[in-house]
């Protein structure tokens, strides 16, 4: 018999206190930075400039926000609209203003916009979006409080739901900020028993400060000290450790007969599935990297494969992924990524190529830095001011949930064996019986091809990523494969089959 009464997870830290607005600058009630006059000197610029071209404006209002000010003006009958979006040059400037927008029309309206910088930006601080009924009564699951719009509306959206996020922006204008906020937002909403980050942070510098709460909300490989993972070989082996989590994980919602974390967690904590049979209640995991392009130029399609995996199945299971680059080429956001990933923030990039490849339109160019970014989901591409958290709260937000009683240790994820081995070294883990009955073909795939790789032996053989990587192991220890060289594939050391076979006689003695 299972005992009555629901299971809470949270009884697990009884006296966890979750983070106080105290913990973040004050900076007071924002005030708009637009005059009465230039809101009435840019209108009658744009009028004058489309006037100019024959275009008529039969009504224009303005919608002031934090960075820019929307004019939404409604053309005379008639006017082409590829005629005024060809015009965005010249209306920039007649307005001398940094780099215009033009949205033409504004989905589920009959206007055509025209986003124009403000003259004084207004400051978005992080305390005044989580001070607002909309962040503090959400009922989302994972909720985001990203910042403000053109309509001054706090934008909250759940990561549960997009299930995926992929950031991308040139250097300096807000892509580290940003991940800050994201993870302030979850640390504020969410107890350390129903979330857990794994951190990439291949730059060493800009994640480290989350140290501070590895006994609450982070997860790591068994053995490795070091929380923030660093290291190419490290996120490699998490990587695979997280789609290993990702297939355990399954088999549990297989046997509960349930179809999403979700329903599984509220059978758990109504006590109708029983830990006796291998059921956990089992917590979000949010995977955050900051910069994909050192990873992929390191790494190259052992780190991709895995993000695809995760990316395609994850969602059901709670593994959510946020994915940040300042590189957004084809060679880094590769398509295969970029088809599992619908809700995509662009900030500030330098050129017209980089906002299609991370948006598939147009725009991201044309922002004025300093958070200020376009948010893709689906075919709505909304833009926002990224809230601003600075690294002191960032810092006095961790002192505070690391202050607190912890877990002994932090979460911990499968234990992987790694392609740059994970036999102890001197031979002894790969004596002939204990070689995998797969050992010959193996090597026979790898000879005939030339090509000393993982995933061919995955491919070939249909075999899972730890299976083949044992094969790997075997076979550089055999004397057929070389070491282990990143991201290439091995050099293979048999020239031809027959040579192939004479070894393979001479191990079989």
């Amino acid at each position: 018999m299972m005992p009555t009464g629901e299971y809470d997870p949270t009884l697990d830290l009884p006296r966890y206190q979750y983070p106080t607005l105290d913990l973040l600058n004050d900076y007071g009630q924002a005030k708009a930075q637009v005059t009465k006059e230039e809101l009435e000197a840019n209108k009658d610029r744009i009028v004058e400039t489309l006037g100019h071209y024959g275009i008529n404006i039969a009504s224009i209002k303005a919608t002031i926000g934090p960075t820019v000010t929307l004019y939404e003006i409604v053309p005379d009958a008639g006017v082409r609209i590829s005629k005024i979006k060809s015009l965005e040059d010249d209306i920039a400037l007649s307005l001398a203003a940094l780099g215009i927008r033009i949205i033409a029309p504004i989905p589920g309206k009959g206007t055509i916009g025209i986003e124009v910088p403000n003259a004084k930006k207004e400051m978005v601080s992080i305390r005044s979006v989580f001070n607002t009924e909309k962040f503090i009564s959400t009922e989302m699951d994972l909720p985001i409080a990203f910042g403000r719009t053109i309509t001054n509306e706090v934008f909250v959206v759940d990561l549960a739901k997009m299930p995926h996020l992929l950031m991308a922006g040139a250097t300096g204008q807000g892509k580290s900020v940003g991940l800050n906020v994201i993870l302030a937002s979850l640390i504020y909403k969410r107890h350390p028993s129903q979330l857990k980050f794994v951190l990439v942070d291949p730059k060493k510098v800009e994640l480290s400060i989350f140290n501070k709460i590895e006994r609450h909300f982070l997860a790591k490989l068994p053995d490795t000290e070091e929380p923030i993972i660093t290291d190419t070989k490290k996120v490699v082996n998490t990587l695979n450790s997280l789609c290993m989590e990702m297939d355990k994980r399954y088999d549990l919602l297989k046997d509960a007969g349930c179809r999403n974390l979700k329903e599984y967690n509220r059978k758990f904590v109504e006590r109708r599935l029983s830990p006796k049979k291998g059921h956990r209640y089992m917590p979000f995991i949010v995977l955050v990297i900051d910069e994909l392009a050192d990873l992929m130029m390191t790494a190259g399609k052992e780190v991709e494969t895995p993000i695809a995996r995760l990316a395609q199945l994850a969602r059901a299971i709670g593994i959510h992924l946020i994915v940040a680059t300042q590189r957004p080429s084809v060679n880094v956001i590769t398509g295969i990524i970029k088809a599992n990933f619908p809700c995509r923030i662009s900030f500030k990039v330098t050129s017209k190529i980089d906002s299609r490849t991370i948006l598939d339109a147009g725009g991201a160019d044309q922002l004025i830095g300093q958070g200020d970014m376009l948010i893709s989901q689906g075919s709505d591409i909304i833009r926002v001011q990224c809230a601003f958290i600075d690294t002191p709260e960032v810092d006095r937000l961790c002192d505070f949930v690391g202050g607190q009683q912890g877990y002994p240790d932090a979460y911990h994820l499968p234990e992987v064996v790694g392609e740059s081995g994970g036999g102890n070294g001197d031979g002894d883990d790969f004596d002939a019986a204990d070689r995998d009955n797969m050992f010959e073909e193996a090597a026979r795939v790898i000879v005939t091809h030339q090509q000393g790789s993982t995933s061919l032996l995955q491919r070939r053989l249909k075999l899972g990523y730890n299976r083949a990587g044992r094969l790997i192991d075997q076979l550089e220890h055999a004397g057929i494969v070389g070491p282990f060289e990143g991201s290439k594939a091995r050099e293979v050391l048999i020239p031809d089959e027959y040579s192939l076979e004479q070894l393979l006689n001479t191990l079989a003695k």
